[in-house]
C-alpha cells in the first residue's frame, strides 16, 4: 500500500454517517411569556440541530458546537466528542458570554467575537436563532442533563469522533483471522475539512510524534449505520487498486477503538495519538486555556433551503 493517491471522487462520502434526515420545522412566532434570559436557562442544554439549519450562510459557533448552554451571562459548548458528556459536568467548555434584550440575543465568541440573533420560541423545548446578518437560522432542542441521551449524540456523530486525533495507532492484532494486506497497516488518520471523508494510512511503526508519520496512502472513507445496533458501525477504506477494506467499527471507550476485518475475521484495536480539542483547550473546570483553530466543522447533510425569516432590523 505504498501508492499515494488522493480520491477527489465522491464515491463514499454519500454514506457518511450524519443522518441526512430532515423534519420539517414549522415556523411560528411563539410568544413564550417569559423573558429570554428565562427561557433560555429553562435547558441546561440545547442541542444544535444541524440537518434542520436554513439559509445559506453560517454561524461559526454554532457549526462546530453538538451543543450550547446558556448559563448567568456565560456560554457554553461541547465542541467534541472525545469527553463529552463528562467535560465540564457535561456543559463543555466555556466559549464566552451573552446578553439579552427582549428576544435579541447578543453573543460575544472568545474566537469569532460578535454575534447577534432573534430569537424565537418554536415550541416547548425548541428555539430558533435567526442571524440576520447571515440571514440563517439554527434550530436548538432543549433538554436537561440528566435526560440527554449523549451515547445517541456520540454514535449519530461518530465521524467527527474519528477525526479528534491526530492518528489511529494499533495497538493489537488477534492471532486468529487470515493474513491480509491491512496487516501491514500501523496507522491511519481521518482528516477534518475538506470533503470530510478523506483518510490516510502508513505502515511505519514506533512512531512517538503523529506529525512524524509517514503517510503512504491517502484515500476515502465511509461510515455507516448497522440496522438494530445503535453501538456498532461499519467503517469503509478505499484503496484503488485492490478491494475496498470493511470493518465492523466498535468504540472501546474515548480513545481506543476496535475494527472487525469482515473478510479475514482478524480483529484489531486502534490508540487514538495527538487529541485535538476543537478552538479551544480547558482544564478540569471547562476554563479556556489555550485555543485551537483546527478547521473542523459540522456539516449539513440535508439539503440547504431559503430562509423564510426576514432581517427586521433595518
Amino acid at each position: 500500500m505504498k501508492t499515494m493517491k488522493l480520491f477527489l471522487g465522491m464515491i463514499l462520502s454519500t454514506i457518511l454517517l450524519t443522518s441526512c434526515y430532515r423534519e420539517e420545522v414549522i415556523i411560528t412566532n411563539t410568544n413564550p411569556g417569559i423573558s429570554l434570559n428565562q427561557l433560555l436557562g429553562s435547558y441546561q442544554l440545547w442541542y444544535v440541530d444541524i440537518n434542520q439549519t436554513q439559509g445559506f450562510g453560517e454561524t461559526p459557533f454554532l457549526q462546530i458546537a453538538f451543543t450550547v448552554s446558556f448559563d448567568n451571562g456565560r456560554m457554553y459548548a461541547n465542541n467534541n466528542l472525545v469527553g463529552f458528556g463528562s467535560q465540564g459536568n457535561g456543559f463543555g467548555v466555556e466559549i464566552g458570554t451573552y446578553d439579552t434584550f427582549d428576544m435579541i440575543l447578543d453573543t460575544y465568541h472568545v474566537i469569532d467575537g460578535y454575534d447577534s440573533f432573534d430569537v424565537y420560541q418554536i415550541n416547548g423545548n425548541t428555539i430558533e436563532l435567526y442571524n440576520p446578518f447571515t440571514d440563517t437560522s439554527y434550530f436548538l432542542r432543549g433538554y436537561q442533563r440528566t435526560t440527554f441521551d449523549y451515547d445517541f449524540i456520540f454514535y449519530d456523530n461518530i465521524h467527527y469522533f474519528l477525526q479528534e486525533y491526530e492518528a489511529w495507532e494499533k495497538v493489537y492484532t488477534s492471532e486468529f483471522g487470515a493474513l491480509n494486506e491491512f496487516d501491514n497497516e500501523n496507522y491511519l488518520q481521518f482528516l477534518a475539512g475538506g470533503n470530510d471523508a478523506t483518510f490516510r494510512s502508513s505502515q511505519d511503526v514506533n512512531i512517538n510524534n503523529p506529525n512524524a508519520i509517514f503517510w503512504d496512502y491517502t484515500g476515502i472513507y465511509g461510515v455507516s449505520d448497522v440496522a438494530g445496533n445503535l453501538y456498532l458501525k461499519t467503517l469503509t477504506l478505499d484503496y484503488d487498486f485492490f478491494d475496498n477494506e470493511f470493518f465492523e467499527l466498535s468504540v472501546i471507550n474515548d480513545g481506543t477503538i476496535e475494527l472487525l476485518h469482515a473478510s479475514s475475521g482478524t480483529i484489531y484495536e486502534f490508540v487514538g495519538r495527538g487529541y485535538i480539542p476543537y478552538y479551544r483547550n480547558s482544564d478540569s473546570q471547562g476554563k479556556v486555556t489555550n485555543e485551537d483553530v483546527k478547521p473542523k466543522k459540522r456539516k449539513q447533510k440535508s439539503p440547504k433551503v431559503n430562509n423564510p425569516r426576514h432581517n427586521t432590523r433595518r
